[in-house]
C-alpha cells in the first residue's frame, strides 16, 4: 500500500483544498491529512473560522481523506513520515523547497494551487462586502 501524507489547516473548506486532496490521493492507495491543531495555529498567529475538532470532522467526510492527525508542531513531519511508514509527501507548490529535509525518508511533491481561490482570499472577500 503506497501511502501519502499532507499538511495544512482546511479552514473554510473550499475547492482548492477539494483539488489538492483529490491529487494528492491519486498519489497513493492511502491518505493521511495532518490539520494544524488550535494551538499550533495560535502559535503560528493564525485564527481558524472552525475549531481542530470541526476542521477534523469536515475532512473525515471526504472520499479522499483515509485518516486526520493532528499538528502540533513544525517539527512533527519527520516523526509522522516515519511512524505512518509515508511514501509521498504532499504539499501546495506555494511550499516548494520548503520540506525537501524529508527526501530522506519518501517522496515530496508540490502540487500546483487552484488559481483564484484560497482561504485567505475568501476571508478578505468577506471582509469587503461586510464594508460595503
Amino acid at each position: 500500500m503506497k501511502r501519502v501524507i499532507t499538511y495544512g489547516t482546511f479552514d473554510l473548506l473550499h475547492v482548492g483544498h477539494i483539488n489538492l486532496l483529490r491529487r494528492a490521493k491519486e498519489l497513493g492507495d492511502y491518505l493521511i491529512v495532518a490539520i494544524s491543531d488550535d494551538e499550533f495555529n495560535a502559535m503560528k498567529g493564525k485564527e481558524a473560522y472552525y475549531t481542530f475538532e470541526a476542521r477534523k470532522t469536515i475532512l473525515e467526510a471526504i472520499r479522499y481523506v483515509d485518516l486526520v492527525i493532528p499538528e502540533k508542531n513544525w517539527e512533527q513531519k519527520t516523526q509522522d513520515v516515519q511512524k505512518y511508514e509515508i511514501d509521498v509527501f504532499v504539499m501546495g507548490d506555494d511550499w516548494t523547497g520548503k520540506f525537501d529535509f524529508v527526501k530522506e525518508y519518501c517522496d515530496v511533491v508540490y502540487l500546483p494551487r487552484t488559481e483564484g481561490i484560497s482561504t485567505t482570499k475568501i476571508k478578505d472577500d468577506l471582509k469587503d462586502e461586510l464594508n460595503k
